[in-house]
């Protein structure tokens, strides 16, 4: 296998680090009065935690403050988890260890099946014209884009099995598909109440924010943006084996996995080389790994990346019993913040591919067809919830999102980079939920590039999960 390789001090320093604690943990229980209102609730929390800081002011043996401590971080963190509401989003592991809400029924379940999907119908109308006034001839669409099943099954308290199976496009009859998205086992060492365990099977590498969490009513848009589709090339899914699991404030997952296939490269980016567990080649590995921070409630900071060959055994056609090794490389970094109606995500992702020349050769690729070198994309993208104020329990989320994507940032001397593939895109549009687990979305982007070819499109869609 290869892998490219003093006394009042400190009591104001222990208020200090309860209230920090308070920000940076989920919400627990505390008890209240029933049927209690909840600004009233608010109060009483409140005036409970200014006289328990007095008492702390006051002075106190260690076992005193501890105490007093403790109670102060509880309460606080339910204050806290009240102001924010359906606002606050929950850490990746409660939400199932880096999957969305209907893909980790699984490990909120008793023990046996668990049964959960996902779905969503496409309306797309583009522009006649591109940019340049040239006629587009493109055509409106409609399509049953994604119908989605899960299944999973806990086994005990350590050992459960979770899958997703998709049919894309409505039927295999015409241009649609079946796939087995997702399916394997976890191990979690110290069983429910555990934060660490092992996964194997047909894995989602741990990348951005699309790649796992990718239902369509928990993200903002009726496409998913360019940078995770073709730089972080989402859905994407390998055959591996790793781990995953919490330390404090942060959630990490790490995963050796069968390497990208470069004969599936080419200058629209690295999609085509995504094996999906279908005989896979094995000829390369890579490791893909991951480290978010959910120190803040609604707040998430994180890293990810992957490494490994992409050649896959392909012998380089320039020197005769060499194999091409095409070292993959994609590093990206995310931050999102969910707080009081606003939805705020940004992402920037960077891949670098070697042997390029190589690759392009045994692809047969010439021109500005090649394969990116380098390749690179970020976005940028708000929502806020208009009805919030309202508390009517429906949300409208209008939305911008604004994304730059180049496939071909750099290209191997004697290629062309195509001024197509350097892309600019605005989307202006809003998203609205009737319930959290129905969305309805209406959006249009403005699509423009290098070659003045872009076709702007609108688009609609409705969507679900359960």
């Amino acid at each position: 296998m290869r892998i490219r390789q003093p006394p009042s001090a400190m009591r104001y320093a222990l208020l200090a680090v309860a209230t920090l604690l308070a920000l940076t943990s989920a919400p627990s229980a505390v008890a209240q009065e029933p049927d209690e209102p909840l600004e009233t609730r608010i109060e009483r929390l409140e005036a409970q935690v200014e006289a328990l800081s007095e008492q702390l002011a006051a002075g106190a043996d260690s076992a005193e403050i501890e105490n007093i401590r403790k109670q102060i971080d509880a309460i606080t963190r339910e204050l806290e988890a009240m102001r924010l509401g359906d606002d606050l989003v929950a850490r990746a592991d409660t939400i199932g260890f880096g999957l969305g809400p209907a893909a980790s029924k699984v490990y909120r379940g008793s023990q046996g099946v668990s049964i959960g999907g996902y779905g969503e119908f496409i309306y797309t109308n583009p522009s006649s014209t591109r940019e340049d006034g040239t006629p587009s001839g493109a055509t409106s669409q409609v399509d049953a884009l994604r119908g989605v099943f899960y299944v999973g099954y806990k086994f005990d308290e350590r050992f459960l099995f979770n899958s997703e199976v998709e049919i894309e496009h409505g039927s295999t009859s015409e241009s649609g598909s079946v796939s087995l998205e997702f399916a394997y086992l976890d191990w979690r060492f110290n069983g429910l109440q555990g934060s660490t365990g092992a996964r194997g099977g047909l894995v989602l590498l741990p990348m951005g924010f699309i790649n796992e969490l990718h239902e369509p009513p928990t993200y903002l848009g009726v496409s998913r943006p360019e940078t995770e589709r073709r730089i972080i090339p989402t859905t994407w899914r390998e055959l591996g084996i790793g781990m995953f699991g919490t330390a404090g404030d942060f959630d990490w997952r790490a995963f050796v996995v069968n390497g990208l296939d470069g004969s599936g490269f080419d200058g629209s980016g690295l999609r085509g080389g995504r094996q999906k567990g279908s005989k896979a080649l094995a000829e390369d590995f890579a490791l893909s790994a991951r480290v978010d921070w959910n120190g803040v409630p609604g707040l998430l900071l994180g890293v990810s990346g992957y490494y490994g060959g992409s050649g896959q055994g392909v012998e380089d056609p320039g020197s005769p019993g060499e194999t091409i090794g095409a070292s993959t490389l994609i590093v990206e970094g995310h931050a999102g913040y969910r707080w009081r109606g606003f939805d705020l995500r940004g992402l920037f992702a960077i891949s670098t591919v070697d042997d390029v020349a190589a690759l392009n050769a045994a692809n047969g690729l010439t021109g500005d067809a090649s394969i990116g070198e380098r390749l690179t994309g970020w976005y940028l993208q708000a929502g806020y919830d208009v009805l919030r104020p309202a508390r009517t329990g429906v949300q409208l989320l209008p939305y911008l999102r604004y994304e730059q994507i180049d496939t071909q940032a750099e290209v191997p001397q004697g290629f062309a980079a195509d001024p197509a593939n350097d892309q600019s895109l605005v989307t202006l549009g809003a998203q609205v939920l009737p319930i959290p687990n129905i969305a309805v979305k209406l959006d249009y982007t403005f699509v423009s590039n290098e070659a003045q070819t872009g076709t702007d499109r609108l688009s609609a869609s409705l969507s679900y999960m359960f």
